[in-house]
């Protein structure tokens, strides 16, 4: 059972794609037929068994889908804006969370990463091979004693010897790296103590992965932990404009908004799919959706979609005005996924037990909702974020 999804979103209550121009819902509509068409056919056995897709790289491709934040790569014109990229990251979460984590991992972090950090003749090495999708992004930044706590608490270090930086420590949760051609590591200079980037090529001696197994959220997606023996890398691939963790913070601002898109893609999908189905099943001689506390039930599921999605086309403006703070992508992260978890447990709710059935979908969206909720900055962090820009007051630890 797959909820309707034409030229017109059901949860789209007030009309917010109406905001887009033109040509940019042409790209969404043309992103919502590639995800209806080449994704959800996948999705249901690929997180069963816990494995990405491949064919999907090939799919992604042919699609010119990928990239579009980075006008000077590839001929697809004048670069997609903060709104775009944020509607195309909820219309993928919209049929299924991990394909779009696998996207914004590749297409956000890795991207930007090299973008943002790197100097013109390391953009120009890496990035067109990676808007074509012929070779693959990853982003290692948690380690497996180091999460929330990671900008002070970094144990991968970086060792400068002559034109070569060695590398040793682990990285976990590191999602496409079973895969990736190129994973962007960061390691703590044992110099000066400040964080860098390096691009670490797949099949580099010292360089070793292992899929984490037995996940219960984000199944498709191919998380790994990494670990880092003595691995030799050129000084040509540090990136060259990362002097220091603030460096990774830009990158993470940034992708923290994506992240609440995505959010708002799986209310999305776990709302459309539940009112499908209350208008479907019949109990009692009539439909679910002629029931009032059913009816109750999915309209504070569309009061949490539309919230989110107002608070979000605002957060996108300000991006796009180039004044975005930490303190803006955190409060969208932290409240919107808040929202999203409740709306994935109410419309599992009205699935009643057909709800933890996978052929029925909403069960993917309730699980996935979960590993949404904590990346990219908990609630708790995100919280604090907010608490000291409104305040004055730093709670940190």
């Amino acid at each position: 059972m797959t909820a309707d999804m034409d030229d017109r979103t059901t949860a789209d209550f007030y009309d917010f794609e109406s905001v887009l121009s033109h040509e940019d819902r042409k790209i969404l509509l043309k992103t919502r037929a590639f995800m209806r068409n080449e994704v959800a056919p996948l999705v249901n056995k690929s997180w069963e068994d816990g494995v990405f897709p491949r064919e999907l790289i090939d799919r992604f491709r042919e699609s010119g889908l990928v990239g579009l934040s980075f006008e000077e790569y590839g001929d697809r014109g004048p670069a997609a804006g903060h709104l775009l990229s944020g509607m195309m990251a909820m219309e993928m979460s919209r049929v299924d969370a991990s394909v779009a984590t696998f996207f914004g991992v590749h297409n956000g972090l890795a991207m930007y990463a090299i973008h943002s950090g790197g100097s013109q003749e390391q953009r120009d090495r890496w990035l067109p091979g990676m808007a074509r999708m012929d070779t693959i992004g990853a982003f290692a930044l948690t380690e497996p004693l180091g999460g929330s706590d990671v900008a002070a608490g970094m144990r991968t270090t970086a060792r400068r010897e002559g034109d070569v930086w060695v590398l040793d420590g682990a990285k976990r949760w590191i999602g496409n790296a079973t895969f990736a051609d190129h994973v962007v590591v960061w390691a703590r200079d044992v110099e000066d103590d400040q964080v860098r980037g390096f691009v670490v090529d797949r099949g580099t001696e010292g360089f070793a992965t292992e899929k984490i197994a037995r996940k219960t959220s984000l199944r498709i997606v191919e998380n790994a932990d990494i670990t880092l023996t003595g691995v030799r890398v050129p000084e040509r691939d540090r990136l060259q404009n990362v002097d220091s963790f603030r460096d990774v913070a830009e990158v993470l601002r940034a992708t923290r908004s994506g992240v609440a898109w995505q959010a708002l893609g799986v209310m999305v999908g776990a709302y459309e799919l539940a009112l499908a189905y209350a208008k479907e099943r019949q109990q009692f001689g009539r439909p679910l959706a002629g029931f009032q506390l059913v009816q109750d039930l999915l309209v504070r599921c569309l009061g949490n979609v539309t919230a989110s999605w107002a608070l979000l086309l605002q957060l996108a403006r300000l991006q796009d005005s180039g004044v975005l703070e930490d303190e803006h992508s955190s409060l969208a992260k932290a409240y919107v996924t808040t929202r999203m978890r409740e709306v994935v447990a109410w419309a599992r709710e009205i699935f009643g037990g057909n709800g933890i059935d996978l052929d029925y979908d909403v069960a993917r969206f309730f699980a996935d909702a979960e590993a949404i909720y904590s990346f990219e900055g908990t609630r708790e962090m995100n919280t604090l974020i907010v608490g000291k820009a409104i305040t004055g007051e730093s709670a940190f630890v």
